[in-house]
């Protein structure tokens, strides 16, 4: 019987105020195409009707902040195993607060998904792995999907392993692995958005 491969191990404590908020101040200025992924996300939503969002990973709000900008029917529930980004998302969105709810919780733990209730659309963007090992991408994409209503929208983005992308072995995925890993989970329609800076943002269904 062979041993399962070990997790990577993160770099950062995002469960710590300091690390949080450094991350914070500089994720977004290290990165500045990060505002094109999430006007893209944002903009993939259905304008059109109130949808009740799931964000897995949400962090301090910026993905958030673009969605309900944009989307004025949207209501949003964020999910972080972090205290500190929830403060911070918290200060971000206070103009938005009647519509966003806080989950503290990792989307790591088996049931993480339990009392959350179903959703029109879950997104993530750069999130995926912190896993921290690309195995549990698969299983996290099938949690996904049982969370969402008929016709409701996936969209993920995360790195790249390979040329243009990640180079750490066992926490990214390739492309390709990305698209087979949500087709395993279920998704029957599954196509690329946007693709670029190392990044792949997929729109599944």
């Amino acid at each position: 019987m062979h041993d399962l491969p070990a997790d990577v191990p993160s770099p950062i404590d995002l469960q710590a105020e300091a690390d949080a908020r450094a991350w914070a101040e500089q994720a977004n200025a290290l990165r500045p195409w990060r505002s094109t992924f999430f006007e893209t996300i944002a903009d993939a939503l259905d304008a059109s009707r109130p949808l009740r969002v799931l964000e897995l990973g949400s962090g301090p709000g910026f993905l958030a902040e673009v969605v309900l900008q944009r989307r004025p029917l949207v209501e949003m529930v964020l999910l972080d195993f972090s205290e500190p980004m929830h403060r911070m998302a918290g200060e971000r969105l206070q103009p938005f607060r009647a519509r966003v709810s806080h989950a503290l919780r990792s989307f790591k733990a088996p049931d993480w998904m339990d009392g959350l209730g179903c959703f029109d659309a879950v997104l993530t963007h750069q999130a995926v792995h912190e896993l921290r090992h690309k195995r549990y991408t698969q299983p996290l994409h099938r949690q996904v999907r049982g969370l969402l209503n008929d016709g409701g929208s996936y969209l993920m983005s995360d790195h790249w392993f390979g040329e243009g992308g990640m180079h750490k072995e066992g926490l990214y995925l390739t492309v390709d692995e990305q698209r087979e890993a949500l087709r395993g989970a279920g998704f029957e329609h599954v196509t690329p958005l946007l693709q670029q800076h190392g990044i792949v943002l997929f729109l599944a269904r």
